[in-house]
């Protein structure tokens, strides 16, 4: 039986905050029970086990950050909205690391293909539509804008550029540049 006040959605979002404070890997059924003051059976009500948690906090953050990035491209194209599309993500990592870990969860293919991770794709494929990219290439381009977003903001997240000159944001800017004029020549041709 649910323990009254607890409901998933309350368990899930306690578990995204919990994330950020000490990391997704570090948020577990245990430590929720300990913050909630309750045993960890009481959360067995509303997520079956630690993977289940993970999987829930995952769908969450990635439906959040899709939420933003939307609004965020809304009425922009080409290099507009390839700045605004990363600045989400990097802003999102930087405001939110737990969640920004939990979206590179790996899901099961029906919990894939009904997340919010679908619509990310989708407005990848949108942006670079603007830099008309056919087929097959544009799934690279989609591709390559993942790998450099998450390297990025997980390099920086762990310090990497810290300890050097020029400052992160000169090189973000200067990436999402390259980025750009990578886009607009991209060579269609094997």
């Amino acid at each position: 039986m649910a323990r009254v006040g607890l409901t998933t959605e309350g368990v899930i979002r306690a578990g995204a905050e919990t994330a950020d404070e000490i990391g997704f890997e570090s948020t577990t059924p245990t430590e929720l029970a300990r913050r909630f003051g309750v045993r960890t059976a009481s959360l067995y009500s509303h997520v079956r086990n630690a993977h289940d948690l993970k999987t829930g906090i995952a769908l969450f953050a990635l439906e959040e950050l899709a939420d933003r990035a939307s609004e965020a491209v809304a009425g922009r194209a080409g290099k507009d909205a390839l700045t605004a599309f990363a600045n989400v993500y990097r802003d999102y990592a930087l405001e939110h690391p737990g969640r920004f870990a939990a979206t590179q969860f790996p899901l099961d293919a029906q919990a894939a293909a009904s997340s919010a991770g679908v619509r990310h794709a989708q407005m990848s494929r949108a942006i670079l539509r603007g830099y008309r990219l056919a087929e097959p290439h544009q799934t690279h381009a989609v591709r390559l804008l993942g790998s450099v977003f998450s390297g990025y903001v997980n390099l920086e997240a762990a310090g990497g550029f810290s300890h050097s000159a020029p400052d992160s944001q000169e090189s973000w800017t200067e990436i999402l540049n390259a980025l750009d004029a990578l886009l607009r020549t991209w060579p269609t041709t094997s």
